[in-house]
Protein backbone atom coordinates (compact mmCIF):
# COMPACT_ATOMS: atom_id res chain seq x y z
CA UNK A 1 0.00 0.00 0.00
CA UNK A 2 1.64 3.20 -1.16
CA UNK A 3 1.76 6.19 1.87
CA UNK A 4 -1.08 8.10 -0.22
CA UNK A 5 -3.37 4.94 -0.12
CA UNK A 6 -2.48 4.72 3.35
CA UNK A 7 -3.72 8.67 4.30
CA UNK A 8 -6.56 7.70 2.75
CA UNK A 9 -7.64 4.55 4.36
CA UNK A 10 -6.86 6.13 8.02
CA UNK A 11 -10.27 7.99 7.39
CA UNK A 12 -12.13 4.72 7.65
CA UNK A 13 -13.90 4.66 10.99
CA UNK A 14 -13.36 8.54 11.08
CA UNK A 15 -16.33 11.02 12.45
CA UNK A 16 -16.55 13.69 9.38
CA UNK A 17 -19.26 15.43 11.18
CA UNK A 18 -20.02 15.51 14.74
CA UNK A 19 -23.97 14.90 15.84
CA UNK A 20 -25.11 18.16 14.65
CA UNK A 21 -28.86 19.51 15.41
CA UNK A 22 -31.04 20.31 12.61
CA UNK A 23 -31.65 24.47 11.89
CA UNK A 24 -35.68 23.62 13.28
CA UNK A 25 -37.77 20.64 14.35
CA UNK A 26 -39.64 19.43 12.08
CA UNK A 27 -42.89 21.35 11.32
CA UNK A 28 -46.15 20.88 9.73
CA UNK A 29 -45.75 23.83 7.01
CA UNK A 30 -42.52 22.21 5.75
CA UNK A 31 -44.19 19.14 5.46
CA UNK A 32 -47.00 20.58 3.69
CA UNK A 33 -44.16 22.49 1.32
CA UNK A 34 -42.70 19.51 0.59
CA UNK A 35 -45.77 17.41 -0.20
CA UNK A 36 -47.08 20.63 -2.47
CA UNK A 37 -44.28 20.24 -4.50
CA UNK A 38 -44.06 16.80 -4.88
CA UNK A 39 -47.85 16.23 -5.71
CA UNK A 40 -48.12 14.21 -2.66
CA UNK A 41 -51.87 14.75 -0.91
CA UNK A 42 -50.13 12.81 2.51
CA UNK A 43 -50.71 13.97 5.43
CA UNK A 44 -48.88 17.04 7.33
CA UNK A 45 -48.57 15.27 10.88
CA UNK A 46 -46.25 12.66 9.48
CA UNK A 47 -43.01 13.70 7.67
CA UNK A 48 -42.36 11.66 4.32
CA UNK A 49 -39.40 9.10 4.85
CA UNK A 50 -37.74 11.70 2.08
CA UNK A 51 -37.67 14.36 3.60
CA UNK A 52 -35.24 12.97 6.66
CA UNK A 53 -31.94 14.13 4.76
CA UNK A 54 -33.71 17.42 4.19
CA UNK A 55 -34.28 18.34 8.19
CA UNK A 56 -30.75 18.32 8.75
CA UNK A 57 -29.60 20.17 5.69
CA UNK A 58 -27.18 23.79 6.34
CA UNK A 59 -29.69 26.24 4.84
CA UNK A 60 -28.68 28.61 2.17
CA UNK A 61 -27.46 31.03 4.46
CA UNK A 62 -24.49 28.43 5.20
CA UNK A 63 -24.27 27.88 1.48
CA UNK A 64 -23.46 31.51 0.74
CA UNK A 65 -22.10 32.34 3.90
CA UNK A 66 -19.46 29.26 5.33
CA UNK A 67 -18.02 28.92 7.97
CA UNK A 68 -14.58 28.25 8.81
CA UNK A 69 -13.55 25.16 7.65
CA UNK A 70 -10.22 22.88 8.42
CA UNK A 71 -12.72 20.07 9.47
CA UNK A 72 -12.11 15.98 8.67
CA UNK A 73 -14.43 16.52 5.97
CA UNK A 74 -12.52 19.62 4.48
CA UNK A 75 -9.28 17.12 5.48
CA UNK A 76 -10.12 14.23 3.23
CA UNK A 77 -11.81 16.38 0.73
CA UNK A 78 -8.27 17.91 0.19
CA UNK A 79 -6.33 14.76 0.20
CA UNK A 80 -8.47 13.34 -2.25
CA UNK A 81 -8.05 16.50 -4.09
CA UNK A 82 -3.81 15.84 -3.43
CA UNK A 83 -4.61 12.88 -5.50
CA UNK A 84 -6.27 15.05 -8.53
CA UNK A 85 -9.72 13.29 -7.59
CA UNK A 86 -11.27 16.86 -7.36
CA UNK A 87 -14.44 16.21 -9.09
CA UNK A 88 -17.35 14.66 -7.12
CA UNK A 89 -20.62 12.94 -8.46
CA UNK A 90 -23.26 11.36 -6.22
CA UNK A 91 -23.76 7.44 -7.55
CA UNK A 92 -26.02 6.22 -4.89
CA UNK A 93 -28.14 6.64 -1.45
CA UNK A 94 -29.79 4.01 0.54
CA UNK A 95 -32.11 5.22 3.17
CA UNK A 96 -33.43 3.29 5.69
CA UNK A 97 -36.25 5.04 7.82
CA UNK A 98 -36.79 3.18 11.20
CA UNK A 99 -40.06 5.44 12.26
CA UNK A 100 -41.66 8.04 10.86
CA UNK A 101 -41.10 11.74 11.96
CA UNK A 102 -43.50 13.75 13.61
CA UNK A 103 -43.89 17.41 13.98
CA UNK A 104 -41.85 18.15 17.36
CA UNK A 105 -39.13 15.64 16.43
CA UNK A 106 -35.70 17.79 16.65
CA UNK A 107 -33.17 15.48 14.30
CA UNK A 108 -29.60 15.58 14.52
CA UNK A 109 -26.89 13.98 12.35
CA UNK A 110 -24.05 12.22 12.34
CA UNK A 111 -21.80 11.50 9.67
CA UNK A 112 -18.57 8.72 9.45
CA UNK A 113 -16.54 7.31 6.62
CA UNK A 114 -17.61 3.17 6.03
CA UNK A 115 -15.15 2.99 3.06
CA UNK A 116 -12.86 4.40 0.54
CA UNK A 117 -12.27 2.29 -2.27
CA UNK A 118 -9.20 1.74 -4.74
CA UNK A 119 -9.10 3.83 -7.71
CA UNK A 120 -11.60 2.66 -10.18
CA UNK A 121 -11.31 3.21 -13.92
CA UNK A 122 -15.24 4.89 -14.62
CA UNK A 123 -16.82 6.77 -17.28
CA UNK A 124 -15.96 9.91 -15.99
CA UNK A 125 -12.30 9.22 -15.43
CA UNK A 126 -9.87 7.11 -12.26
CA UNK A 127 -11.59 7.96 -9.30
CA UNK A 128 -12.12 6.86 -5.90
CA UNK A 129 -15.80 5.65 -4.09
CA UNK A 130 -16.50 7.58 -1.03
CA UNK A 131 -19.23 5.81 1.19
CA UNK A 132 -20.07 7.23 4.48
CA UNK A 133 -22.87 6.72 7.00
CA UNK A 134 -25.36 9.04 8.36
CA UNK A 135 -27.06 8.48 10.89
CA UNK A 136 -30.33 10.50 12.46
CA UNK A 137 -31.58 10.66 15.52
CA UNK A 138 -33.81 12.53 17.64
CA UNK A 139 -33.42 13.87 21.38
CA UNK A 140 -32.47 11.34 23.81
CA UNK A 141 -30.42 9.33 21.43
CA UNK A 142 -33.44 7.63 19.83
CA UNK A 143 -31.88 6.31 16.06
CA UNK A 144 -35.16 7.39 13.50
CA UNK A 145 -32.82 6.97 10.00
CA UNK A 146 -29.22 5.29 8.52
CA UNK A 147 -28.17 6.54 5.11
CA UNK A 148 -25.17 5.18 3.54
CA UNK A 149 -24.14 7.90 0.89
CA UNK A 150 -21.51 7.29 -1.65
CA UNK A 151 -20.07 9.64 -4.12
CA UNK A 152 -17.03 9.19 -6.41
CA UNK A 153 -14.30 11.73 -6.31
CA UNK A 154 -12.59 11.54 -9.57
CA UNK A 155 -10.29 13.06 -12.12
CA UNK A 156 -11.73 14.07 -14.57
CA UNK A 157 -10.54 12.27 -17.89
CA UNK A 158 -9.59 14.73 -20.42
CA UNK A 159 -11.80 15.44 -23.66
CA UNK A 160 -12.00 16.89 -26.41
CA UNK A 161 -14.27 19.77 -27.49
CA UNK A 162 -16.52 19.03 -29.78
CA UNK A 163 -16.81 21.11 -32.67
CA UNK A 164 -20.24 23.22 -32.65
CA UNK A 165 -22.90 22.74 -35.33
CA UNK A 166 -22.80 24.87 -38.45
CA UNK A 167 -25.20 27.87 -37.60
CA UNK A 168 -29.23 26.16 -38.70
CA UNK A 169 -29.84 28.33 -42.24
CA UNK A 170 -33.83 29.69 -42.13
CA UNK A 171 -35.69 27.58 -43.96
CA UNK A 172 -39.44 27.75 -44.52
CA UNK A 173 -41.88 26.46 -46.19
CA UNK A 174 -40.43 28.31 -49.81
CA UNK A 175 -37.12 26.59 -49.19
CA UNK A 176 -37.15 23.23 -47.81
CA UNK A 177 -37.03 21.61 -50.91
CA UNK A 178 -33.33 23.61 -52.27
CA UNK A 179 -32.42 21.96 -48.91
CA UNK A 180 -33.97 18.53 -48.97
CA UNK A 181 -32.29 18.08 -52.51
CA UNK A 182 -29.01 19.73 -50.92
CA UNK A 183 -29.03 16.77 -47.93
CA UNK A 184 -29.00 14.14 -51.24
CA UNK A 185 -25.86 16.42 -52.72
CA UNK A 186 -28.39 17.55 -55.79
CA UNK A 187 -28.08 21.39 -56.49
CA UNK A 188 -31.73 22.60 -58.22
CA UNK A 189 -32.84 25.83 -58.78
CA UNK A 190 -36.10 27.11 -58.76
CA UNK A 191 -38.37 27.73 -62.50
CA UNK A 192 -41.55 29.61 -62.84
CA UNK A 193 -43.84 27.06 -64.57
CA UNK A 194 -45.87 29.65 -65.92
CA UNK A 195 -42.86 31.16 -67.61
CA UNK A 196 -39.56 29.09 -67.19
CA UNK A 197 -37.76 32.15 -65.59
CA UNK A 198 -34.82 30.51 -62.90
CA UNK A 199 -35.24 32.12 -59.68
CA UNK A 200 -32.66 31.84 -56.63
CA UNK A 201 -33.19 32.15 -53.37
CA UNK A 202 -36.28 30.29 -53.92
CA UNK A 203 -39.41 32.74 -52.85
CA UNK A 204 -43.55 32.05 -53.43
CA UNK A 205 -43.93 33.83 -56.26
CA UNK A 206 -42.20 34.45 -60.01
CA UNK A 207 -40.92 38.10 -59.74
CA UNK A 208 -41.50 38.59 -63.39
CA UNK A 209 -45.27 36.69 -64.04
CA UNK A 210 -45.97 36.94 -61.06
CA UNK A 211 -47.40 33.25 -61.15
CA UNK A 212 -47.58 31.24 -57.85
CA UNK A 213 -46.84 28.10 -59.69
CA UNK A 214 -43.10 26.47 -60.38
CA UNK A 215 -40.75 23.42 -60.49
CA UNK A 216 -37.04 22.72 -60.12
CA UNK A 217 -34.52 21.81 -62.92
CA UNK A 218 -30.95 20.16 -61.58
CA UNK A 219 -28.21 22.57 -62.24
CA UNK A 220 -25.07 21.49 -63.25
CA UNK A 221 -23.09 22.17 -60.47
CA UNK A 222 -20.53 24.53 -63.04
CA UNK A 223 -20.33 28.54 -61.94
CA UNK A 224 -18.16 31.15 -61.89
CA UNK A 225 -16.39 33.49 -59.39
CA UNK A 226 -18.91 37.06 -59.64
CA UNK A 227 -17.55 38.13 -56.60
CA UNK A 228 -15.84 37.43 -52.70
CA UNK A 229 -15.18 38.71 -49.33
CA UNK A 230 -12.52 37.06 -46.68
CA UNK A 231 -14.22 37.04 -43.31
CA UNK A 232 -11.77 37.64 -40.56
CA UNK A 233 -14.34 38.72 -37.27
CA UNK A 234 -16.48 37.91 -35.57
CA UNK A 235 -14.94 34.21 -35.28
CA UNK A 236 -17.66 31.59 -34.99
CA UNK A 237 -15.91 28.56 -33.94
CA UNK A 238 -18.30 26.47 -36.76
CA UNK A 239 -15.67 27.60 -39.14
CA UNK A 240 -12.01 27.88 -41.02
CA UNK A 241 -10.27 30.90 -41.05
CA UNK A 242 -10.15 33.17 -42.82
CA UNK A 243 -13.72 32.14 -44.33
CA UNK A 244 -13.97 33.38 -47.90
CA UNK A 245 -17.58 33.80 -48.80
CA UNK A 246 -18.42 34.05 -52.49
CA UNK A 247 -21.35 35.09 -54.84
CA UNK A 248 -20.95 32.41 -57.73
CA UNK A 249 -22.96 32.72 -60.86
CA UNK A 250 -24.55 29.37 -61.77
CA UNK A 251 -23.61 27.85 -65.55
CA UNK A 252 -27.40 27.93 -65.93
CA UNK A 253 -27.51 31.94 -64.67
CA UNK A 254 -28.67 32.41 -61.39
CA UNK A 255 -26.31 33.48 -58.15
CA UNK A 256 -25.85 31.25 -55.10
CA UNK A 257 -24.16 33.07 -51.86
CA UNK A 258 -21.48 29.91 -50.77
CA UNK A 259 -18.25 29.58 -49.23
CA UNK A 260 -15.09 28.48 -51.48
CA UNK A 261 -12.71 25.73 -50.46
CA UNK A 262 -9.13 24.50 -52.09
CA UNK A 263 -8.12 28.21 -52.52
CA UNK A 264 -6.68 31.30 -51.13
CA UNK A 265 -7.92 34.38 -51.55
CA UNK A 266 -4.69 35.61 -53.31
CA UNK A 267 -5.50 33.08 -55.81
CA UNK A 268 -9.03 34.21 -56.67
CA UNK A 269 -9.94 36.20 -59.81
CA UNK A 270 -13.01 37.33 -61.09
CA UNK A 271 -14.82 34.99 -63.58
CA UNK A 272 -12.77 31.97 -62.45
CA UNK A 273 -14.46 28.59 -63.15
CA UNK A 274 -15.87 26.60 -60.28
CA UNK A 275 -17.32 23.83 -59.37
CA UNK A 276 -19.32 22.19 -57.33
CA UNK A 277 -18.18 20.42 -53.84
CA UNK A 278 -20.72 19.05 -51.09
CA UNK A 279 -20.02 19.69 -47.26
CA UNK A 280 -22.20 17.66 -44.96
CA UNK A 281 -21.90 19.80 -41.91
CA UNK A 282 -23.77 17.00 -39.87
CA UNK A 283 -26.62 14.51 -40.34
CA UNK A 284 -29.01 16.92 -40.74
CA UNK A 285 -27.68 19.47 -43.05
CA UNK A 286 -25.36 19.58 -46.17
CA UNK A 287 -24.20 22.46 -48.09
CA UNK A 288 -23.07 23.50 -51.46
CA UNK A 289 -19.28 24.60 -51.27
CA UNK A 290 -17.22 25.99 -54.90
CA UNK A 291 -13.61 25.12 -55.58
CA UNK A 292 -11.36 25.96 -58.51
CA UNK A 293 -12.43 23.53 -61.71
CA UNK A 294 -9.96 21.39 -62.78
CA UNK A 295 -7.81 22.96 -65.82
CA UNK A 296 -8.94 19.69 -68.21
CA UNK A 297 -12.63 19.73 -66.80
CA UNK A 298 -14.38 18.55 -69.68
CA UNK A 299 -17.95 19.89 -70.77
Amino acid sequence: MSSYDARLAAFVGRTLQEPTPAQDPVNEPMIRHWREAMGDTGPTDVAPATMVQAWTMRGYEKTVRPGPAAGPFDDLVALLAEGGYTSVVATDSDLELLRDLVPGDHVSVEEVVESISPEKQTGLGAGRFVTTCKTYRVVGGEVVATQRWRTLRFRPAPAAEPRPLRPRPAVNRDNQFWFDAALAHRLVVQRCAGCSTLRHPPGPQCPDCQSFDWDVVEASGRGTLHSWVVAHHPRDPAFDYPLLVALVELEEGTRLITNLTGVTADELEIGMPLVVEWLDADPDLSLPLFTPAPTSQED
